[in-house]
């Protein structure tokens, strides 16, 4: 059994215990807010419920609010899709945070970590949240008996875990905070990754994280703190698992600019739409993913969102023996 393969059998299992047990611990906002409140912020799913997480701007790069269903257009494979799900409000996500605590992180970490607690304080506080720290190995920073937690002082001590020392197993940090947004009950998810160098530790592999990142339908941001000269720095792939899963890749020239990008992260997933549609069971895995939005107040629109995703084949084969969707 390789590495991979053990991290995820492991992790698989603590999250299901606590999940099992009366909510597992989670210290989140959705648990204290009353059903009511509740009410509102819930996104029907289904089986095969494709959601995307949308940001529009204007051509002046400011986001656009106010826009409705009928103003967008989803194209899979380049066929126009039946928008059935919807919704322009700041709902809570799941949101994980995994920063790099390699050895080479050492000077920078103080202001790294400011950085994530200014992204935390500016999130939505109902959002569901865990800390993935990772030098030669990923390590999950809540204690044990929590998967998510919506306190700043728990999620501050989640930050600060460990010793900034080793190598950079990057990889594997994506792998498992995919692995754990699966666990979150929010309908969208999201991971932001700050890291200062390419992976040169990891038992994933590069191929194996791309697959897992279309798969998932978490929105990724990336912030690579990196020299330019830095050989191991590996650019590329940030701003490729940004660009796939419609997210964005910083690179920050000083340490003083990761504060304001952490702000502006958090204020792009709060400004984004929901946009859900049920895809076909017929054709291939990798779906090709187009979102066009218009509106006569705004002529030209820019928008982001994911560029793909793979068509769970589990749905594929219930469907094709004559199961219906969840």
């Amino acid at each position: 059994m390789n590495y991979g393969r053990a991290v995820r059998l492991v992790l698989n299992a603590l999250l299901w215990t606590l999940a099992s047990a009366g909510g597992g611990g989670q210290t989140t906002a959705s648990k204290s807010a009353g059903a009511g409140e509740q009410k509102e912020f819930t996104i029907q799913t289904t089986s095969r419920l494709v959601l995307l997480d949308v940001s529009v701007k204007d051509p002046a790069g400011g986001f656009v609010s106010g826009l409705a269903k009928d103003n967008f257009k989803v194209f899979e494979n380049g066929k126009q899709q039946a928008v059935s799900q919807f919704a322009n409000s700041d709902i809570p996500v799941t949101v994980g945070i995994a920063v790099d605590e390699s050895g080479s992180m050492r000077p920078k970490r103080a202001q790294v970590l400011t950085a994530a607690l200014v992204f935390i304080q500016a999130s939505n506080p109902m959002d569901e949240m865990f800390v993935v720290n990772f030098n030669e190995k990923p390590r999950r920073g809540l204690p044990d008996e929590l998967l998510f937690s919506d306190d700043p002082k728990q999620l501050r001590a989640a930050l600060w875990q460990g010793n900034p020392e080793g190598r950079t197993a990057l990889y594997d940090a994506i792998e498992m905070s995919l692995h754990q947004l699966d666990f979150g009950r929010q309908a969208k998810k999201a991971l932001v990754v700050i890291s200062d160098g390419g992976d040169n530790h990891s038992q994933q592999t590069l191929g194996e994280v791309k697959h897992n990142v279309l798969a998932s339908l978490a929105t990724i941001y990336t912030i690579g703190i990196y020299d330019d000269d830095d050989p191991e720095k590996n650019e590329g792939v940030l701003k490729e698992l940004a660009h796939v899963s419609g997210g964005v890749f910083y690179h920050p020239q000083t340490l003083e600019e990761i504060v304001p990008i952490c702000r502006q992260i958090a204020k792009d997933i709060r400004e984004r739409y929901t946009v859900g549609y049920v895809p076909s069971v017929e054709g291939k895995m990798v779906r090709h993913l187009k979102v066009v939005a218009s509106s006569p107040e705004h002529p030209k629109l820019e928008v982001r969102t994911r560029t793909s995703y793979v068509f769970p084949e589990n749905s594929a084969q219930s469907q094709s023996a004559g199961s219906a969707p969840k």
